[in-house]
């Protein structure tokens, strides 16, 4: 019997195996693809998650995948332009976009090496209960073969369209409606650091990542999304030409390194968090529009978060689990509501007048503008950014 097992292996279910055998626990981690595939993602770790990866002895093999530190970030909207860097946190002031072929087999490996059984192309179909229908354990097929284990916990860490949430009917707790659709692709030989330029009704993004390519992203209003499929690409260059013509300019008449990916399904809520015998972490239990890309250090906040207040409650004593993963479902919702609040301000994509008034203050001091920044990745919040020089330049 497993002290717990995880389904998914990626940026929520890889991190929260890791930890749990790094704390001496016996783990089973599960995932239906085949490892090292790709996914569709965004994929920028800010800040909070490079210092989560320092913690964990990962980020010297992320930077040695040759993925770049994004030091120096630029954001452009209307007449505004700031340029600078975050304050950091752990004293990593620098993010980082590796690929998610990179980034998810580096934490896969750091789950094994920690005395985790890993186990891919693994279909989770049911889940085992006890007599008052505590989850023990799951049932599956792997490589064909039918399967079953038992655990004292199963974690959900298969992301959005998670078959753990389904099958426990974990209920929505918070729920708004999609804002955004988004595409992307990959130039090569396009310089670029981390820039993001917003207007109304749009958003374009470029971020440099492994191999020399530079990941370049659009936003659209959800309601166009119909629209906007009939011709992806034709759209795509158009709202960056409009949006970032200097971008656009850069791109030079070059052909994409890699097809156009995109999403109509940039869904927001909370799931339910925990039940007996059962949590989510990652995708599975919180979304939100990826406009903020603030996906993967959620997915590391959440894995840390579960492992730290289980403790050494996983054993034979219901009652004390079930408590830890009250405690951690509590914690969650708190640290993660205002980021979920910030990010759909951002992806109704309506710059307002007054938040304008506030940019052109903080554009005028670069102390001011590494506090944005900061916000930007989830660092801090709008109050840390009223300062007394911001108010007395307000």
């Amino acid at each position: 019997m497993f002290d717990a097992i995880v389904i998914g292996a990626r940026c929520a279910g890889a991190p929260a195996a890791m930890l749990l055998a790094r704390a001496g626990y016996r783990v089973l981690m599960l995932d239906k693809a085949p490892q090292g595939t790709d996914t569709l993602s965004t994929h920028l770790i800010h800040q909070p998650g490079v210092a989560a990866l320092a913690r964990w002895g990962l980020l010297e093999r992320v930077r040695a995948s040759g993925c770049p530190p994004l030091d120096r970030v630029r954001y452009e909207t209307a007449d505004i332009r700031l340029e600078g860097c975050a304050r950091g946190v752990e004293g990593q002031r620098a993010g980082f976009a590796p690929r998610r072929h990179v980034l998810d087999p580096i934490l896969a490996d750091a789950a094994v090496a920690a005395g985790v059984e890993f186990r891919d192309r693994c279909a989770v179909t049911g889940l085992l209960r006890d007599d008052t229908g505590r989850v023990i354990g799951v049932e599956g097929t792997h490589r064909n073969r039918a399967f079953t284990e038992r655990a004292h916990l199963v974690i959900g860490a298969d992301g959005m369209r998670s078959t753990v949430a389904r099958l426990v009917q974990a209920p929505y707790t918070v729920e708004d409606p999609r804002l955004t659709c988004a595409y992307y692709t990959y130039w090569e030989d396009v310089p670029a650091g981390l820039e993001l330029y917003e207007g109304p009704g749009s958003w374009t993004a470029a971020v440099p990542t492994n191999d020399g390519l530079t990941l370049v992203l659009t936003y659209f209003p959800q309601p166009d999304f119909e629209e906007i499929r009939r011709d992806a690409y034709g759209a795509h260059l158009k709202r960056i030409m409009a949006t970032a013509p200097a971008l656009y300019e850069r791109l030079g008449g070059k052909e994409p390194a890699e097809r156009l990916r995109g999403t109509g399904d940039q869904r927001n809520y909370f799931r339910q968090a925990a039940g007996p015998g059962w949590a989510l972490v990652g995708d599975a239990g919180h979304h939100k529009d990826s406009i903020t890309a603030r996906g993967i250090s959620d997915a590391f906040l959440q894995a840390e978060t579960l492992v730290r207040l289980l403790g050494g409650r996983i054993g034979d004593d219901p009652e004390q689990l079930d408590s830890a993963l009250k405690e951690f479902a509590d914690e969650r919702d708190r640290a993660l509501k205002p980021g979920y609040e910030s990010t759909l301000a951002v992806a109704r994509l309506t710059p307002h007048e007054q938040r304008l008034s506030l940019l052109r203050a903080v554009q005028s001091d670069a102390e001011l503008t590494s506090i944005y920044f900061d916000m930007v990745a989830g660092i801090g919040t709008a109050s840390s950014l009223y300062t007394p020089k911001l108010l007395s330049l307000l």
